[in-house]
């Protein structure tokens, strides 16, 4: 089973940026796991934001953040990051890390099997 804790949201202005923090523990975290995440906004589907495989060869993300979003991970601290630039009211949501067993990028929420409690991101005007 793997726990994961998200931390490092809050409030920002537009324009301004955030990091979140993954930390990720568990007996059986595997070293192919894809790590992700993914927003939800009052109203609206979860949206997929990043993914990243375990050497970070391979990362993931949609038109919305490209650009602005970065994924990043420290498997010696067992955390991935999300580092967030240049943001827009519209990237106001809960953000939520997930893993995912897989060697391959994964970019879809079916995807992914373990959540954490997710991190509440706003950002005003």
């Amino acid at each position: 089973q793997v726990q994961l804790v998200e931390s490092g949201g809050g409030l920002v202005q537009t324009g301004g940026s955030l990091r979140l923090s993954c930390a990720a523990s568990g007996r059986t975290f595997s070293k192919y796991a894809t790590m992700g995440w993914f927003r939800q906004a009052p109203g609206k589907e979860r949206e997929f934001v990043a993914a990243i495989t375990w050497t970070g060869a391979n990362t993931g993300f949609p038109d919305s953040v490209k650009g602005r979003f970065t994924i990043s991970r420290d498997n010696a601290k067992n955390t991935v990051y999300l580092q967030m630039n240049s943001l827009k009211p519209e990237d106001t949501a809960v953000y939520y890390c997930a893993a995912a067993a897989s060697s391959a990028l994964a970019t879809t929420a079916q995807e992914f099997f373990y959540w954490g409690q997710g991190t509440q991101v706003t950002v005003s005007s």
